[in-house]
């Protein structure tokens, strides 16, 4: 199986005060090799990359691959400007990545052009193959069918991350469309994890997860159900997490519940997100609580 497949995992960067709690991220760490995730994906939206430095990111880069043991890691790369970019390239090179992932990040919109560029840019300047991450959410830019088609003829690009559709038919027709413009080579990976078990069923080869860096075992069991040909078994271990989904859905995202979580396991130190995301309010983290006790999930 390729390690661009099966379940990616994205630890947070815990803070603590303003800088980055690096025994909490090792733990971290450490409990995803443990849980047998396929690849780990340091310094992903869900690890907080657009608000570190240089040197942060350096940092946690190596720290990840020193202590992920034999599980592959992939290193998030994302900046405003291609010089960055490449710096960041650079730097999860040194530290022994397998792989970079890469989202076109921006303050001005971005062109498709724009977008293949930076592509371009990166896949002259390294050796290590390249995730293409669409997140729209975050990065407010969307891909094409045609983008992706351009960007994965690329060498070096090895798997594209699409935004997780709702309906399971839409999401067949959505993977069966990009499998045939992309090489062969390339996985296509699923996003949005209330999605993720309908786009493995649906023919995904990867998920990219932001409840598999925190809770890795529920993830484990939705993508090893999926991948077997068991996608019943995927679809009610997915439905059993539906508390979890409505969570993420009524708190704007999955980021601050997914550290609450961590908090509230004493994965990481309170108030771990970086300013000035505030987290979620006392009343909220409660609810989250509640959640992750009553599903068993600690």
């Amino acid at each position: 199986m390729s390690i661009f497949a099966g379940l990616s995992a994205f630890p947070l960067t815990p803070l603590n005060g303003d800088a980055v709690d690096e025994a909490a991220f090792v733990r971290l760490v450490v409990r995803l090799a443990e849980a047998g995730v396929d690849s780990i994906t340091a310094l992903g939206s869900t690890g907080s990359y657009a608000y570190l430095t240089l040197e942060e990111r350096a940092r946690v880069a190596r720290l990840t691959v020193e202590h992920a043991g034999s599980t592959p890691v992939f290193v998030g790369v994302g900046g405003l400007r291609t010089s960055h970019v490449l710096a960041h390239v650079d730097n999860a090179e040194t530290a022994g990545a397998a792989g970079v992932l890469l989202a076109p990040m921006t303050y001005q919109p971005l062109t498709a052009d724009d977008v293949f560029e930076l592509y371009r840019a990166v896949t002259e300047h390294t050796r290590l193959p390249v995730i293409v991450y669409d997140n729209p959410g975050t990065t407010h830019f969307t891909f094409t069918t045609d983008l992706y088609a351009r960007i994965a003829e690329l060498p070096g690009v090895a798997s594209i991350k699409i935004p997780g559709p709702t309906d399971p038919q839409k999401t067949r027709e959505r993977v069966a469309a990009i499998r045939a413009v992309v090489p062969e080579h390339v996985t296509i990976g699923v996003s949005g994890d209330a999605f993720a078990a309908g786009g493995l069923n649906a023919g995904c080869d990867a998920w990219y997860s932001v409840i598999g860096g925190t809770l890795p075992d529920p993830a484990v069991t939705i993508t090893r159900a999926a991948l077997e040909g068991r996608p019943a078994e995927a679809v009610a271990e997915s439905e059993r997490l539906a508390p979890l989904w409505g969570l993420f859905a009524e708190f704007e995202g999955s980021l601050r519940v997914v550290a609450a979580i961590a908090e509230h396991l004493g994965l990481a130190p309170e108030k771990c997100l970086p300013m000035p995301i505030q987290g979620l309010t006392t009343v909220q983290r409660a609810r989250v609580a509640d959640v992750v006790d009553k599903l068993d999930l600690g």
